[in-house]
């Protein structure tokens, strides 16, 4: 009974993506806690493992559990444990020795590689980051290291809230077989001037992120943007224009006169146009799920906006996986809807794949990554519990409101709404160039896009897997924007000029060639790891290319449904104005 109500308390705590261990307000000598987080080497930031996995000793204090706040905390890695030194609110704490080890050949060994990969680790007081560095290698002697041994903190207060930590590594030991370590620390408190609600400022990079680059390149892809659009309309429109005039002349025509004409075109497909494509119950999957990742990011862009999401411990990852299960009828009812208006009649199977798409390729990777990680004995490994959760979430939450979508989907816009009848036999698609070929138009429809997001992925991968705190969630909106109407005026193009060549499979074309930007993107990953970072190692190098394989996998989704709705649109629009016998 214990377990299961843990389970169901952490359940519920999924769902409070903002709770805290207290209101941040302190009386003068009350408990402050020095949480101890991770440690592992600075040029694999992901690859982390408990504080006290190196042979560090804690404080004497009585040892404070600790239960993980939210699902994104747990999924995260952070594994915070307590420090064990005595500290109080206001209260100064001269420079203490609070424990003492003896380096034996294996703790000497352990700290010497921590050394040597120059291994970081991260603490927190009071949900305020601080990190320190394990210890360093002598610049002349690359076989002598050195661990600092003092910590001593400077925590800044503003009436009864903590505004402000900064940590001093000091007392650099050289690291010797069998000799006596001791560890010490110190506390500080100052008044300070910061407000509360400005505390997380200083961890912020605006030299960096609000850089005249960042800002350059927006401009640049809002002037793509603007070109892009003008471009489509005065091509399409002035093509189009022709093709009516020429269309309305040939209704003139009695059938004698059509049939020696040389009539060609979009028009000839209208009577495949509207066919369904294959692959039905996968490609209405495809879609549902696009609107979802549309609908979630936009959600959590926002959110992270107004509320400052970074400032809480895998608040982001929570708010993501909650805004996900909420916006499930989302799924349902685009997918269903579509899949009924394609004449599907396996709408159930279509239901359970459209909902489990996106969290069985993730829970599959995650399977994959949790058994390295647990391998390396890293934080990284996703605790039994935390994976129970989610599939409570997917079975218990996902799933009932995708099916509750679905069934509005099919009742509310399931009924086939094409502009022309279906031919009963599918017309013969005629040979055309090479560079009219779908796989052509699917390769070539993401350079676009992904020119448009290029300099922003730079700045997210940065935030990502390196040590910059992502805030400018504003430049994130006007680049999801941005690239939302570029992807829908190349795909448009892109599938007029198929139609023009009279082949009427623009569907999966359509779809295919907006996703493939995320193709472009993934490139951009290999090159970014190889060339923009120092990351090295079998367990880091899995990460890294999992990750970024379920960004580019959830990316793809995502442009892929831009491309077909807008070019559906464009479809039913251009086939409902001609006046078809």
């Amino acid at each position: 009974m214990g377990s299961l109500a843990r389970l169901l308390h952490f359940l519920c705590l999924v769902f409070i993506c903002f709770a805290d261990e207290h209101n941040h307000k302190y009386e003068d000598n009350e408990e402050v806690v020095l949480w101890m987080n991770t440690v592992g080497p600075y040029h694999n930031r992901q690859e982390t493992y408990k504080y006290f996995s190196l042979p560090f000793c804690a404080g004497p204090k009585t040892q404070i559990e600790h239960h993980h706040e939210t699902l994104g905390e747990a999924l995260q890695g952070i594994e915070l444990e307590f420090s064990g030194l005595n500290m109080n609110f206001r209260q100064n704490v001269q420079k203490t020795s609070y424990c003492n080890i003896k380096l034996t050949v294996d703790k000497l060994k352990d700290f010497g590689n921590a050394v040597k990969q120059f291994y970081w680790y991260q603490m927190y007081i009071d949900d305020l980051p601080i990190w320190g560095i394990v210890g360093e290698v002598d610049d002349s002697d690359k076989t002598t290291k050195y661990i600092w041994t003092h910590k001593k903190l400077d925590i800044g207060y503003n009436g009864k809230q903590i505004v402000d930590v900064n940590l001093t590594s000091e007392n650099k030991v050289k690291l010797e077989a069998d000799s006596q370590i001791e560890f010490t620390y110190e506390v500080n408190w100052k008044p300070s001037e910061i407000k509360f609600e400005d505390r997380f400022d200083k961890y912020l990079d605006p030299t960096f992120f609000q850089h005249r680059i960042h800002w350059f390149s927006i401009f640049n892809s809002f002037m793509m943007v603007i070109f892009l659009v003008g471009l489509v309309t005065m091509i399409l429109m002035r093509t189009l224009r022709k093709d009516y005039a020429r269309y309305s002349k040939d209704d003139d025509m009695d059938d004698l006169e059509k049939d020696l004409g040389d009539e060609y075109g979009w028009k000839q497909v209208h009577g495949d146009v509207f066919r369904p494509g294959e692959h039905r119950t996968l490609f209405c999957a495809f879609v549902g799920t696009g609107y979802q990742i549309t609908v979630v990011s936009l959600l959590v862009i926002m959110l992270a906006i107004f509320g400052e999401l970074y400032t809480e411990r895998g608040s982001l990852l929570s708010t993501a996986i909650f805004v996900y299960a909420a916006t499930s009828p989302v799924n349902g009812y685009f997918g269903g809807s579509l899949y009924a208006r394609m004449g599907g009649k396996q709408w159930i199977r279509q239901m359970f794949v459209s909902a489990f798409l996106i969290p069985a390729y993730v829970s599959a990777t995650a399977i994959g990554i949790n058994f390295i990680a647990m391998y390396y004995h890293a934080s990284r490994a996703i605790p039994f519990g935390s994976m129970i959760a989610v599939a409570c979430i997917c079975l218990f939450v996902i799933l009932p409101l995708t099916l509750v979508g679905t069934i509005l989907g099919r009742n509310l816009a399931g009924l086939p709404d094409a502009p022309c009848r279906v031919n009963a036999v599918p017309r013969p698609i005629p040979e055309k160039k090479w560079i009219m070929e779908p796989a052509m138009i699917v390769l070539l429809g993401g350079v676009l896009p992904f020119g448009s997001i290029f300099i922003e992925m730079y700045f997210i991968f940065t935030s990502f897997w390196a040590y910059k705190i992502y805030y400018v969630y504003g430049f994130m909106l006007l680049v999801f924007i941005i690239l939302m109407i570029v992807t829908v005026c190349v795909t448009i193009v892109a599938v007029y000029f198929l139609l023009n060549s009279e082949d009427y499979r623009w569907q999966w074309t359509s779809f295919w060639a907006g996703a493939s930007c995320a193709f472009y993107v993934y490139l951009y990953c290999i090159y970014y790891f190889f060339f923009k970072t120092k990351m090295f190692g079998f367990f880091q190098t899995a990460f890294y290319f999992s990750y970024m394989g379920i960004f580019c996998v959830c990316l793809g989704i995502l442009c892929g449904t831009f491309g077909y709705v807008g070019t559906s649109y464009f479809v039913r629009k251009i086939y409902s104005t001609v006046k078809i016998d």
